[in-house]
């Protein structure tokens, strides 16, 4: 690829490139519905980084989140929406895309992430607000978030950090009254303790299902790993019309 800067070659749902620094990187390409059959839907890029970092990668659980939001886009469409642990931010894009008003959070300390985030909006004409966000601090940014939906793909992989997490989706659940949590994550993640840190942060898991039961075949066969999508809901204040 001799260190050119602008897109090499499409193989596949990939368009690989080069950074400026002669990094590898890839732009890849997710998409929901059948933009070219039908035009009902549209394709999301991805600038995603070949080192070995989580945030800046597409993982399963993203895909998979993603094809969720987009499935339920009537559901987004006009409300607002933070993304906690965005990385590469395909869920919150797709809820851009189709009319959220989005926030895409993640660790403040990341700035690669953080600008790549910026990147991938520009890239997707999109815009987004990018927030540096750190679970279990409450810092200025944190009381301006009104999400009627938090998303989170994935985060439920570093066990150190579930207390942190939870005590946050706890405080922007009770900062927008009726709002809710939906996240995915691999049984990896150890569903006693889940549960236990929901009770403890007051919270309830009022949906839980099969990552692959609502996948395409088609990119499901591309995934691997058993996810589960969980809709999770301030004990007391979940009203199953909402559902």
């Amino acid at each position: 690829m001799g260190g050119k800067d602008d897109d090499e070659d499409v193989s596949g749902d990939e368009i690989v490139a080069t950074s400026n620094g002669g990094l590898m990187t890839t732009i890849s390409l997710h998409s929901f519905g059948e933009p070219d059959i039908s035009g009902d839907g549209f394709t999301i890029k991805i600038i995603e980084n070949m080192r070995e970092d989580y945030g800046m990668f597409v993982w399963p659980c993203g895909i998979v989140l993603a094809e969720y939001v987009w499935q339920q886009r009537r559901r987004f469409s006009g409300i607002n929406v933070v993304e906690l642990g965005a990385g590469t931010s395909l869920p919150g894009l797709v809820a851009a895309k189709v009319g959220a008003d989005v926030t895409l959070t993640d660790d403040l300390k990341r700035v690669e992430v953080l600008e790549n985030i910026r990147r991938v909006c520009d890239l997707n004409r999109l815009k987004c607000e990018v927030v540096g966000l750190r679970w279990g601090v409450w810092d200025e940014h944190i009381f301006d978030l009104l999400p009627q939906v938090v998303l989170g793909a994935d985060v439920l992989y570093d066990t150190n950090a579930f207390d942190d997490l939870f005590s946050t989706v706890t405080f922007l659940l009770q900062n927008s009254p009726g709002s809710v949590f939906i996240t995915t994550y691999h049984n990896r993640s150890g569903h006693h303790l889940i549960e236990f840190l929901m009770v403890k942060w007051g919270l309830k898991c009022v949906k839980l299902v099969d990552g692959f039961s609502f996948m395409p075949s088609d990119t499901a066969s591309r995934l691997d790993g058993n996810i589960q999508l969980a809709e999770i809901a301030l004990s007391g204040h979940w009203k199953e019309g909402n559902a």
